[in-house]
């Protein structure tokens, strides 16, 4: 049976038994730093994995809420549509014009004197479902809408005579008593 080397240069007296234990340790010292490495490349690898999977997940997440939210949103649409058109007031058309604002724009409506009273009193509210297509619902249904769509409701009575009446009482002078015997 052949010898190894480092035995061959101990029997030929070339090399010592404290070199060869030195030597020795040193190599195998090399052989386990290296194993390290690889298990440090390994964790590395490892890390990068789940770090890959976590993003992954967080973006599927995010996809997930979103198209979550585009269906609400559809759900919510079209309830007010089915609100809008089951609600609906026969409208007749008249002579009286019905003033409203619809996004900074004066838009007009020609309704029938007992429409446009109704309106005027707060019973009827006019609602939008499509750009330009306006329709007349009962009041409590326009507060249903304006519950799911607020830029559903264009115009409600009720609004207008709220600011008639905050307008009313910032007139700070109302409070004083104009003299009787106030001669001009």
């Amino acid at each position: 049976m052949a010898l190894s080397l480092q035995d061959q240069l101990l029997k030929a007296g070339l090399a010592d038994k404290k070199k060869a234990k030195k030597i020795k340790q040193e190599k195998h010292k090399q052989v386990k730093a290296k194993q390290r490495n690889n298990v440090e490349v390994e964790n590395e690898a490892k890390v990068a994995a789940a770090q890959a999977l976590a993003a992954k997940r967080e973006k599927d997440r995010l996809l997930s809420e979103k198209q979550r939210q585009e269906r609400l949103e559809k759900e919510i649409a079209a309830q007010v549509i089915d609100l809008i058109k089951a609600n609906a007031q026969e409208r007749k058309r008249g002579d009286i014009v019905l003033n409203f604002t619809d996004n900074k724009l004066v838009k007009r409506m020609y309704v029938d004197g007992k429409t446009h009273r109704l309106v005027t009193q707060g019973r009827l509210s006019v609602v939008s479902y499509e750009q330009d297509s306006y329709e007349l619902v009962p009041t409590p249904v326009a507060d249903k809408i304006k519950e799911r769509m607020p830029e559903s409701v264009i115009y409600q009575a009720t609004e207008v005579a709220e600011e008639k009446q905050n307008n009313a009482d910032d007139d700070w002078y109302a409070e004083y008593e104009i003299p009787d015997d106030l001669v001009w």
